[in-house]
């Protein structure tokens, strides 16, 4: 009995080491972003809006899109060529250094936000639109349990290309199709005024 409450003990200790290894390490992650720099920005707040801001993202979501870039889920020729040489425990540390960054905040276009806000916090329930809120959160700032992405402050030209790109099955990386489902429904006049007003979303 007693050899088999030590290798019990054992076997607890080996996994709980795994769960620590496995972990991601913000510190780490820092160190190995350089290469992110270039279109993230050194703290995860790009300059450029075709590239998203990762600042303040979820973790969890972040290492979601990192292992399908690299297992070719999500197509996207530059970032399936910066995560090929990723290992794991990589993904952990750069998503865990980003998710401690703080992201900058965007401007909705004023004469968006009425369409933009009736989309995001009511969806067109003639049209069986969902709501964006219901995901993502009153103020965007999605649900990091469920992989919802924070949307806030995002750029709107970088949301407006992946709305697009869920609404023509370009992108298909989302479970049960939930984006794709939604996005679809969406006109181009619909997408510039949603992606605007969670470029202007805050706390």
């Amino acid at each position: 009995m007693r050899k088999l409450i030590l290798t019990a003990t054992f076997v607890a200790l080996i996994l709980s080491s795994a769960v620590a290894v496995a972990a991601g390490d913000a510190a780490a992650g820092k160190a190995k972003s350089a290469t992110c720099a270039a279109c993230h920005g050194p703290d995860g707040n790009s300059t450029d809006p075709q590239y998203p801001k990762i600042a303040g993202q979820h973790a969890g979501y972040t290492v979601k899109q990192l292992k399908e870039f690299k297992s070719q889920v999500r197509d996207n020729a530059i970032m399936m060529g910066m995560v090929a040489a990723l290992s794991e425990q990589d993904m952990e540390d750069l998503a865990a250094y980003y998710a401690t960054q703080t992201q900058t905040p965007g401007e909705a276009d004023p004469e968006l936000v009425a369409l933009g806000e009736a989309l995001y916090r009511g969806g067109d329930l003639t049209r069986g639109i969902a709501a964006c809120s219901a995901c993502h959160g009153p103020a965007g700032n999605g649900n990091g349990g469920a992989n919802f992405p924070m949307v806030s402050g995002q750029h709107a030209q970088y949301l407006e290309t992946q709305l697009k790109a869920f609404r023509s099955m370009q992108r298909a990386n989302d479970p049960g199709q939930m984006m794709r489902n939604i996005a679809i429904k969406l006109t181009d006049p619909d997408i510039l005024a949603v992606s605007s007003y969670m470029q202007g979303l805050r706390d």
